[in-house]
């Protein structure tokens, strides 16, 4: 970009820039894990299961992944204020129609489409701040802030939404994010020059070909992971010939890639093992950060906290988060070794699996959770930066776009793979349980007797019937055994993570050469992943 022409006017301060960007990219993150504010007003809302909504998010997320290396092409034809503009408009208008819809045919492309916009306005977002940041410090600052963005997504939007979520329909969220957008598209449209970062290059030989393929095989995986527990994985031919069809897909891409002279994902990342290090443990990293949302279902079906309340309860994860983030930075520009922050951080997580498994009880008070959800978002606010810069520097710059991209579908994977992971636990462990209860739970049980009769007589004391009074006693017997199943299934699950991160520590421990890689900040080259 010609300095004499520069990208704001001159009359903009900087301060008023950041804004502005922020501004820009921030609705566009708050979309991405929308539908999860609340999975169950939003099921509800569309007269759907919980597992379709999960779909929904892996949908906006491969869109993003799978269009994040063809997007390059869109970004060095159009002008930047044009680019902003266009994209900015397109996720307005894709947010009006999710707005409108109630069906989840029209739903799931609409967020695929949403997911490959989410891509250029972040890429592009992320571009024009980097081009303003000329030290390896700042630089590590904005990736900070980026990926310090991106992890409080979540959390932030259970905070933002569950007043609107409680007071309207579900898909209100949609009608305030419309809203959101039209600030910073108003500012964009008075405070930039219509000039370009690059270089024009025309709009042919798309390789729509190798986009098609990805898209379709990351869509698939996502299918398989979310929905294959439910149906009971090959025994249901829809799992079956979606398996068929990733193997099939798969080698039909690494085929072509090879074949082609510009692979959309240069395969030779795979020859740089501690490339390899990374994406395992950028996954490893997936798999257990969402376990809050476990830990979110216990508080609302055990503890019987609303969405305001586990709302607020997360803003202590989101300074943890913070917090991790911060200090990341710091140890980093500090060229401290990449490998102690990794033990640091998947200890954090350790801890906070180990402390939840002894606090899921069927009484508790809030506050003996602050410390855990706090260590937890230290703990990948610790990780998230250095693992995606490591991995990143651990190829080639020329062949660095391809890591950024494999990143993204690691992370895309991870994700799926979390939830494949607490639906087996959810649907397989919990029924487990519930079953184990049944065989030793039985009416002729003196305890149960007991249990019946002292709750019958306390109902009975309120004033209601004897009949009602049986039936309601039945009620909360029954209640309070998928109460425990739940904290049982949850115990599992934070009992195999612990364990996982357990061998995961070991392993960090045990390779001293993960430390051989450079760090390398000075580039200008983004990867914003």
């Amino acid at each position: 970009m010609d300095e004499t022409f520069p990208l704001f006017r001159q009359w903009v301060p900087e301060w008023l820039i950041k804004i502005i960007l922020f501004l820009v990219i921030t609705p566009s993150m708050v979309l991405f894990f929308l539908p999860l504010a609340n999975i169950n007003a939003a099921a509800g809302h569309y007269g759907s299961e919980p597992a379709d909504i999960q779909f929904a998010v892996a949908l906006f997320y491969a869109g993003y992944a799978g269009f994040y290396s063809l997007e390059v092409r869109f970004f060095k034809y159009l002008a930047t204020k044009e680019y902003f503009i266009i994209f900015t408009f397109l996720q307005i208008v894709l947010a009006f129609f999710c707005f409108q819809t109630h069906d989840l045919h029209i739903l799931f492309p609409l967020r695929f489409v949403q997911g490959m916009v989410f891509a250029s306005m972040v890429n592009l977002s992320i571009s024009v701040i980097f081009s303003r940041l000329h030290t390896e410090r700042s630089r590590e600052v904005g990736y900070s802030v980026f990926f310090g963005m991106l992890i409080c997504v979540v959390p932030f939007n259970n905070f933002v939404t569950a007043d609107v979520i409680d007071s309207f329909n579900f898909n209100m969220v949609y009608k305030c994010l419309i809203f959101s957008y039209l600030p910073g598209l108003f500012m964009l449209l008075i405070a930039m020059n219509n000039v370009r970062m690059n270089v024009r290059f025309p709009l042919y030989q798309l390789d729509w070909q190798s986009f098609s393929l990805h898209s379709i095989l990351l869509t698939l995986i996502g299918y398989v992971l979310i929905f294959g527990q439910e149906y009971y994985w090959l025994q249901d031919h829809r799992i079956m010939y979606s398996i068929l069809g990733i193997a099939g897909l798969s080698v039909v891409y690494v085929f072509r890639q090879f074949s082609i002279k510009r692979p959309y994902t240069n395969l030779s990342i795979f020859t740089y093992r501690n490339f390899n290090m990374g994406a395992l443990l950028l996954f490893i990293l997936y798999i257990c950060r969402f376990a809050s949302g476990i830990t979110n279902g216990f508080f609302a079906s055990v503890l019987k906290f609303d969405p305001r309340h586990i709302s607020y309860i997360n803003l202590i994860n989101i300074a943890g988060l913070t917090t991790g983030v911060i200090i990341s930075c710091c140890l980093i520009l500090q060229k401290k070794k990449i490998r102690y922050i990794w033990l640091w951080g998947f200890s954090m997580l350790l801890v906070f699996h180990v402390m939840m498994f002894f606090l899921f009880n069927i009484q508790a008070n809030e506050n003996v959770f602050f410390t855990p959800l706090f260590i937890q978002g230290l703990g990948t606010g610790l990780l998230m930066t250095p693992i995606i810069v490591f991995a990143i520097s651990s190829v080639p710059a020329s062949i660095g776009h391809s890591a950024a991209s494999f990143c993204l579908i690691v992370r895309y994977v991870g994700f799926c793979s979390s939830i494949a992971i607490i639906n087996y636990f959810e649907l397989y462990q919990k029924s487990r349980h519930f079953n184990a209860f049944q065989d030793h739970i039985t009416s002729t049980d003196p305890a149960v007797r007991q249990t019946l009769a002292t709750r019958t007589s306390h109902l009975l004391s309120l004033g209601m019937s004897h009949g009602k009074a049986v039936t309601e006693s039945n009620k909360l017997l029954v209640g309070a055994i998928n109460e425990q199943t739940t904290i049982r299934f949850a115990m599992d699950y934070y009992e195999m993570m612990s364990c996982l991160l357990i061998a995961t520590v070991f392993f960090i421990a045990l390779f001293p050469y993960l430390n051989r890689t450079i760090i390398n900040l000075k580039s200008k080259r983004l990867a914003p992943v």
